[in-house]
C-alpha cells in the first residue's frame, strides 16, 4: 500500500500524528509521480490539483503551493473560480471543483474558498424550472449548466464540494446543510444517477469508478454523496447499491473503471488490478 494512502486513512480516522505526515509524503510513489512534472496551463493545474487534494498536508510542499498560487492569480476572481479566468466564464462544476480542492489544502478560510461559495449560494440551482439570477453566458454553454433541466454535473460537484467544506467547518453554516439537503434530494430523485424518462445513466461514466475525480461526475462521486449524507438506507439508493454489487471483483473490492486522458490527471491506480484507492472509499461510504 502506498504511504499516501496510509497517509488518508490515517487523516479519516483521526489517528494521524504529525510526526508522521512528512515521512508518509516523502516515502509515497504517488506523491513521487503527482509532483514530477509541470505545466502553467489551465486545465493541467486544475486537474493536477483534484490529485493532490485527495492527500492530507501534501500543501507542505513546495510544488503544490506552487500550483495552488498559480491558480489563485490565473482563476480566482471576485465572484468565483473561472477556468477561463474571467468572471463571465464561471460554470458550476469547476467552481466546485477547485472550491473542494482548495479546502482539503488547507484554504477553506481564503477569499478564494469564499468568493467560490458566495456563488454557489447566490447562483446555483438544484431543481428543474429554476431561474439564476447569474447574468453571464457562460453558463450557457456546453448543452446549458442553468437551463430549465439543470446541468446534473454541475449539481453532484456542486454537492460534493458543499459535503466537504461543512465537514471542515463543523457544520456551522446552516445555508450550507440546507443546500446540501436540496441538492441531494434531487439527485434520490433520479435515483443517484438515471434518467427520470428511461433509468438510463443521466451521463458519459457517472457508473464509472475513477480516483481520484476529474470534471465529469462518476459512481465514486455518488458513493461519497450518498455516504457523507446518510442515504443508503434511503431505497431510491437502491439502484446505487446494486451496481456496486454487479462491479465488486471480490466482497468488499472494486477496480477502477476509467481514466480520464489529460497531462494533469494522473490515476492513483491501473485499471488491471483491484483499486486499493477505490475500495477504501467505497466501503467507508458503505460502513457510514
Amino acid at each position: 500500500m502506498d504511504t499516501a494512502l496510509i497517509l488518508r486513512q490515517k487523516f479519516d480516522r483521526n489517528e494521524l500524528k504529525d510526526n508522521e505526515i512528512d515521512q508518509l509524503l516523502n516515502e509515497s510513489k504517488l506523491v513521487e509521480k503527482l509532483t514530477k512534472d509541470y505545466e502553467e496551463t489551465t486545465f493541467f493545474l486544475i486537474f493536477r490539483l483534484l490529485c493532490l487534494s485527495e492527500i492530507p498536508y501534501i500543501e507542505r510542499l513546495k510544488y503544490t503551493q506552487t500550483i495552488l498560487n498559480t491558480i489563485s492569480n490565473m482563476m480566482a476572481t471576485e465572484e468565483g473560480f473561472s477556468y477561463t479566468g474571467k468572471v463571465k466564464g464561471i460554470v458550476p462544476c469547476y467552481n466546485a471543483l477547485l472550491l473542494e480542492a482548495y479546502v482539503r489544502l488547507g484554504k477553506v478560510d481564503s477569499k478564494e474558498v469564499k468568493n467560490a461559495l458566495n456563488w454557489i449560494k447566490q447562483y446555483q440551482v438544484f431543481d428543474r424550472n429554476q431561474e439564476t439570477s447569474w447574468k453571464y453566458d457562460g453558463i450557457c454553454k456546453y448543452g446549458g449548466c442553468m437551463k430549465k433541466t439543470p446541468c446534473y454535473i454541475g449539481i453532484g460537484k456542486t454537492v460534493r464540494a458543499l459535503i466537504t467544506y461543512a465537514e471542515y467547518i463543523n457544520h456551522q453554516d446552516k445555508e450550507v446543510e440546507s443546500l446540501i439537503k436540496l441538492g441531494s434530494e434531487y439527485m434520490l430523485t433520479h435515483h443517484m444517477y438515471q434518467r427520470l424518462t428511461t433509468g438510463k445513466p443521466i451521463s458519459a461514466h457517472i457508473t464509472d469508478i475513477m480516483v481520484p475525480q476529474a470534471y465529469m461526475l462518476s459512481l465514486t462521486d455518488l458513493v461519497y454523496i450518498a455516504g457523507k449524507c446518510g442515504l443508503w438506507e434511503d431505497e431510491r439508493t437502491n439502484e446505487l447499491k446494486k451496481l456496486l454489487e454487479e462491479k465488486a471483483v471480490t466482497n468488499n473490492e472494486w477496480k477502477i473503471d476509467y481514466i480520464y486522458q489529460n497531462k494533469g490527471y494522473k490515476a492513483f491506480e491501473t485499471r488491471r488490478n483491484t483499486s486499493l484507492w477505490a475500495s477504501y472509499f467505497i466501503n467507508n461510504s458503505l460502513n457510514k
